[in-house]
């Protein structure tokens, strides 16, 4: 069982990941990584030093070749599994241009109207979907 939390925010040391939903061209991007089969959003872990923002453009960059984009943080989201749990940052961003794909762990990007069935984390990816639904798309 997984269970995601939202807050306002916590102690920037706890802050481990950061996701990012995003669109291109009124386009959701997802992810397809090279070992697997399904959809994930971009996003990825805090390397050492680095704020959490910082996190949020070079992952966006890694895994979408995004160029230049706007980048709007949502909120903090927490992910508790076997009575642990584990921080991270939610963006939105709009990607206005795109370049080539960086030769790491994405396969592809793919562009969706809707949703993909296959998510990396069905537990979890609809539901970060559905906040940043609620709190920046309907602004």
């Amino acid at each position: 069982m997984v269970t995601v939390n939202f807050y306002k925010d916590v102690e920037d040391r706890l802050l481990k990941f950061a996701v990012i939903i995003s669109k291109y061209n009124g386009k959701w991007v997802f992810c397809k990584h090279k070992k697997r089969t399904t959809y994930e959003c971009p996003g990825g872990h805090r390397e050492n030093g680095e704020t959490i923002e910082a996190t949020a453009k070079r992952e966006l960059w890694e895994e979408t070749g995004a160029k230049t984009f706007a980048l709007t943080p949502v909120c903090v989201y927490s992910v508790i599994k076997d009575g642990q749990e584990s921080f991270g940052m939610l963006y939105f961003a709009k990607i206005d241009s795109l370049g080539e794909l960086p030769p790491l762990e994405i396969e592809r990007i793919e562009f969706f109207d809707s949703l993909p069935s296959l998510w990396t984390y069905p537990d979890i990816q609809p539901v970060l979907f559905q906040k940043v639904s609620d709190t920046i798309l309907t602004q």
